[in-house]
């Protein structure tokens, strides 16, 4: 018999890009990340230096970057300036700063390539899980749900976009190496409460053996669009799926429905 699989590691490894001077400073939060943003799909081709985590600025960025305010009253507002795009969620979940992304890559990865990234994402309950699975003696927080927005460069329709980043963020998060539990929605056309069309698909997990404390199957709902300028992104939900306190489907769609367009000064003083 061979030895067995080693735990999944927990799917919330982040880092956080501070751009000062035309110079990248790459800050590590959680399990070591790397990141380099491009042009199109958020994800990462260096390796940074180890340096200390950075706390998100919880203002209202919808003052401070600009943005309408939310479309929820009571809710707060996500702002990705970078990909044009701003959504709104409940006050429960906490924001990440602007430049945050969030990533997963293959497990046994030593350079821990990003598959996809979301950038500025909100997290719902940070620490929903904590274990030590490898035995290293330091826990690992599982969240258990984030929502954020990345480019997607390369698509040829928003809904390739929409079903290749689905899948991607529950077969990283939840059920890798096995990419036959996932179970792909077809792809709905969808406008949002701006009048934003594009195409949503959903994707979940099925039966994924847990390898650690906090496996769970997973769920991904991804609304691909084009910005302003022509190019397509996308907004993601990722979410642990089938356990008693999964985020409703009602939550997802009020928050995916103030998905909206940004543009560089817009509702700045």
């Amino acid at each position: 018999m061979g030895a067995p699989e080693p735990p999944r590691r927990p799917w919330n490894r982040t880092t956080v890009a501070v751009v000062a001077a035309a110079t990248a400073v790459v800050v590590a939060c959680g399990v070591t990340g790397f990141l380099l943003l491009r042009n199109g799909t958020d994800t990462a081709d260096a390796k940074p230096e180890a340096t200390d985590s950075a706390s998100a600025d919880d203002t209202d960025r919808s003052a401070a970057e600009g943005g309408s305010g939310p479309l929820v009253p009571g809710w707060n507002t996500v702002v990705n300036a970078k990909r044009g795009i701003t959504f709104d969620v409940p006050v429960s979940w906490s924001r990440q700063s602007a430049d945050w992304v969030s990533y997963v890559s293959e497990d046994g990865d030593p350079d821990e390539k990003p598959l996809v990234a979301m950038m500025a994402p909100a997290v719902f309950k940070e620490k929903w899980c904590t274990s030590d699975d490898d035995k290293d003696g330091t826990e690992d927080d599982t969240p258990l749900a984030s929502t954020g927005t990345t480019g997607e460069k390369g698509a040829r329709s928003t809904a390739e976009a929409a079903e290749d980043t689905a899948k991607t963020w529950v077969y990283g998060a939840y059920t890798q190496p096995d990419r036959t539990r996932l179970e792909i929605g077809e792809a709905e056309s969808y406008r949002t409460k701006s009048g934003v069309e594009g195409s949503l698909v959903t994707v979940t997990s099925s039966g994924t053996p847990a390898k650690g404390t906090c496996d769970t199957d997973g769920k991904a709902v991804t609304f691909a669009f084009k910005n302003a300028e022509g190019d397509f992104v996308s907004w993601t939900y990722l979410g642990a799926h089938g356990v008693s306190d999964e985020v409703p489907d009602a939550t997802i769609r009020e928050i995916l429905s103030t998905v909206r367009l940004f543009k560089e000064g817009d509702g700045q003083d």
